[in-house]
């Protein structure tokens, strides 16, 4: 069976968050932020092996404080791999996806602060990447959306039927995810998300529906709609 890879991305420094600790450590309901998500990485039943890309200096108190908190009898042990990130997002995934050993398969790619993502988002997302090359949770935008200059002046209204906001996880060939990323660092080019590269390529990305709820916490206020998350058992399938 071909492998399928989840690459957690937690390389931030946290700086919006100003809590003098990385965000994907704060505590959530007791846990840290990173072992809860990488507990519903773990828990994906498609995912066979797990590289967790974290600063470098992180090592050492990630194997103390956040791995041992991902087992329990409700999710079984996989391989993790500790993986340095890099300087930026984009860079941090390249050295995850760089560190696969395999030449096909589908690699899942999540960030470490949205603990909420279900199983079946990560199964529908894992399919539909297998089934089209590259897949992309993400929410159809319901506001009026406004196009605006540096001052604030208003330059266009969009057409909010076309809009989503992509989440992650983001679900992808290897093959392909491997050469846009390689493509992207021999141009200098940029983006904040993998399907960007993909569509750099000219590669097809299939967005599929999230949740409201597969948060991404990088403010104090979404730690406490995290905990109210939590509280109510919201982001259940």
């Amino acid at each position: 069976m071909n492998k399928i890879v989840g690459i957690i991305v937690a390389g931030g420094d946290g700086i919006r968050m100003a809590a003098g600790i990385r965000k994907q450590y704060l505590l959530l309901s007791g846990l840290p932020v990173l072992s809860r998500t990488l507990r519903a990485i773990a828990a994906s039943p498609e995912i066979t092996d797990i590289f967790l890309v974290v600063p470098e200096t992180d090592f050492d108190y990630c194997r103390r404080q956040v791995i041992p908190l991902i087992a329990t009898k409700e999710h079984t042990k996989k391989p993790l791999q500790l993986v340095a990130g890099g300087p930026t997002r984009q860079a941090s995934v390249f050295n995850g996806i760089s560190a696969v050993d395999s030449d096909d398969g589908v690699v899942l790619i999540h960030d470490g602060v949205r603990p909420f993502v279900s199983p079946g988002r990560i199964a529908e997302c894992i399919r539909t990447a297998a089934e089209n090359g590259a897949c992309s949770l993400g929410l159809p935008v319901s506001d009026t959306v406004k196009e605006v200059t540096r001052a604030g002046d208003v330059i266009d209204t969009l057409d909010r039927q076309r809009l989503w906001l992509a989440q992650t996880p983001q679900a992808f060939d290897l093959v392909s995810i491997r050469k846009a990323h390689l493509q992207a660092r021999q141009e200098g080019y940029s983006s904040t998300d993998d399907a960007s590269l993909i569509e750099h390529t000219g590669g097809r990305v299939r967005m599929i529906c999230g949740s409201p709820w597969n948060i991404k916490i990088t403010r104090p206020e979404d730690l406490r709609l995290a905990e109210l998350i939590l509280e109510f058992d919201l982001f259940s399938d």
